[in-house]
């Protein structure tokens, strides 16, 4: 049985919770990388940590704020310039790539988490010499290509190719022949189908935080809060998030 090292873009919402709760139960040795990346607050990097708490896994938080400068142009890393749009519906969020799309954020996320998998790929092949068809490598991110507020980088084509680029530029593929994969099992689902999937395999949705805005309950208006609601009203249920100590 091949040795299965994962790691999971842990943000602390409702679908990288999901994702990393299907990755757990699927038997991978998962870490979870959260990333300061210059966001406008820290209540998702909590949220994250009380996650990977719950669900038992080791957490590296990175700091890499200064990533702000550099994706300058976005509500979520430039709120004195950009307002966050709120009261949209969904058609409103799909119709453009909106204010809230952080230019090159999943790319640099993927590359940061592809390092740290990539470096414990090769700790189990160089260090602890296990045969290089014995592991796989993958990375998980919890993107949503159906109720999503219409960014890039939340589509199948991208990953595909991510995939590829990062097969050739890393040492496990290129000389161990140990592909990435890039995970992404939220990818066509409505977010009541994730809403069900989450309740489904129990996944701790009492800690998440989805919110843009960083208070002290979420916003309701922003339209990560207005989809989240969206997908429990639609799967019948009620948001643990909402009554949770």
């Amino acid at each position: 049985m091949k040795r299965k090292l994962g790691v999971i873009l842990l943000s602390g919402g409702l679908d990288s919770t999901t994702a990393a709760t299907l990755a757990v139960q699927a038997g991978y040795d998962l870490i979870a990388v959260t990333v300061h990346y210059g966001q406008i607050h820290s209540r998702e990097i909590d949220a994250a940590t009380r996650v990977a708490d719950a669900l038992g896994l080791r957490q590296e938080v990175v700091d890499v704020s200064f990533f702000r400068q550099l994706a300058w142009y976005s509500a979520l890393t430039n709120p004195d310039r950009f307002e966050i749009p709120e009261g949209r519906v969904p058609e409103d969020m799909t119709a453009d790539i909106p204010i809230t799309y952080v230019p090159m954020r999943n790319t640099f996320l993927l590359s940061l988490a592809s390092a740290y998998l990539e470096s414990q790929v090769l700790n189990v092949l160089e260090l602890e010499g296990a045969s290089p068809d014995s592991v796989e490598a993958a990375l998980f991110i919890a993107a949503n290509a159906i109720d999503y507020s219409g960014y890039p980088d939340c589509r199948p084509e991208f990953y595909d190719s991510l995939a590829e680029t990062l097969r050739l530029g890393s040492k496990i593929g290129t000389q161990y022949g140990v592909p990435f994969t890039i995970e992404t099992p939220l990818l066509q689902m409505t977010k009541a189908d994730i809403v069900r999937q989450a309740m489904s395999t129990g996944a701790p949705l009492d800690r998440t935080w989805s919110c843009y805005e960083g208070g002290v309950a979420p916003c309701a208006k922003c339209d990560s809060c207005l989809l989240r609601a969206k997908g429990f009203a639609e799967a019948g249920v009620t948001d643990p998030a909402l009554t949770a100590e």
